[in-house]
C-alpha cells in the first residue's frame, strides 16, 4: 500500500469513529494526514487535547487550522502544518538565527516539528505579558493546539483584511502597543505581521500566526520589525487610516 493510500485508509478509520468531521475532500486526507500525522492525532486525542476535529477554519501555504473539541468538549483551534508542502528551507533560516534551538539538520519533518515548537513558544512568551494571542496549548510533531478565538457557537474570528470595523484608528492604536509590548517586554518581532494575521474578535485585534517570530537580538529582527510596520501602514490606509512608517516606529521604541 502506498503512504497516500495507507493516510486516506487511516483518515477513513478516524473518520468512521467519528474523530474527524466535514473533512472529506481526498486531498486534503492525503497532503495533511500523513501516517505520523495522523499517530500524532491520535496521541493528542489520548491526552485529551483533541476529541473531535471538525472542518477547516483557514488553509494557509503551509498549514491547515481545524476547529476542534477537547475531552471536556471546549473549543480548540488545531494547527496542522503539511510536511510536503511547507517551506521548510525558509522555516531553517529563522530556526538556525535563533539562540534558543540548536538545529543541526536538514531532515524536513524535524525541521517543521521545530517551527511548530518555535510558534508555540513565541505565542506564550506573547501571551505572558499581555499580548492578544491565542492561548497555547500544546505542540507536538508538526501539529499545534491552541485556544479557538471566535463567538460561543463556535464561528471563527474573521482576519483584519475580512473584517468590517468601525472604529479603524483604535484597532491600529492597540496593534501598536501589541507590537511595542512583543518588542519591549518579550522581546520578539512578528515578521509576518499583515492584515492576514491579525483576527477581529468582538471588536478586538488578535496576533496570530507566530511562527516565523524571531527574538530582537536576531540578524534580521530589525528588517522584519520594519516590514510589519510598512504592513500597517499599507493596510490602515486601506481603512482610510493615514500614518507614516516613522510614526509607528517612534511609539514602539519609543523614540
Amino acid at each position: 500500500m502506498s503512504k497516500v493510500s495507507k493516510a486516506d485508509d487511516d483518515l477513513r478509520k478516524l473518520l468512521s469513529e467519528k474523530r474527524i468531521k466535514g473533512i472529506e475532500d481526498r486531498q486534503v486526507g492525503s497532503e495533511v494526514f500523513d501516517s505520523m500525522t495522523l499517530k500524532t492525532l491520535y496521541k493528542l486525542s489520548k491526552m485529551g487535547h483533541i476529541h473531535i476535529l471538525k472542518g477547516a477554519i483557514s488553509t494557509g501555504k503551509e498549514a491547515n487550522v481545524f476547529k476542534g473539541y477537547n475531552k471536556d468538549n471546549e473549543l480548540v483551534a488545531v494547527k496542522i502544518y503539511r510536511v510536503r508542502s511547507s517551506d521548510f528551507k525558509k522555516m531553517q533560516y529563522y530556526i538556525q538565527g535563533d539562540p534558543r534551538f540548536n538545529v543541526r539538520t536538514s531532515n524536513k519533518r524535524q525541521i517543521i516539528n521545530t517551527w511548530v515548537t518555535k510558534e508555540y513558544r513565541n505565542l506564550m512568551r506573547a501571551y505572558e505579558v499581555g499580548v492578544n494571542v491565542p492561548k497555547p496549548i500544546i505542540a507536538k510533531n508538526n501539529v499545534l493546539v491552541m485556544e479557538f478565538v471566535g463567538d460561543e457557537e463556535g464561528n471563527p474570528a474573521l482576519p483584519l483584511r475580512q473584517s468590517k470595523i468601525s472604529n479603524p484608528q483604535e484597532v491600529l492604536e492597540k496593534i501598536v502597543d501589541y507590537v511595542k509590548i512583543l518588542y519591549k517586554d518579550a522581546k520578539l518581532v512578528h515578521g509576518d505581521l499583515s492584515s492576514y494575521n491579525i483576527l477581529i474578535n468582538d471588536g478586538e485585534p488578535v496576533i496570530i500566526d507566530m511562527g516565523q517570530g524571531v527574538l530582537v537580538n536576531h540578524p534580521v529582527s530589525m528588517e522584519l520589525l520594519n516590514r510589519d510596520i510598512d504592513n500597517l501602514v499599507k493596510d490602515f490606509k486601506k481603512l482610510g487610516i493615514h500614518i507614516t512608517k516613522d510614526e509607528i516606529k517612534s511609539k514602539i521604541m519609543d523614540l
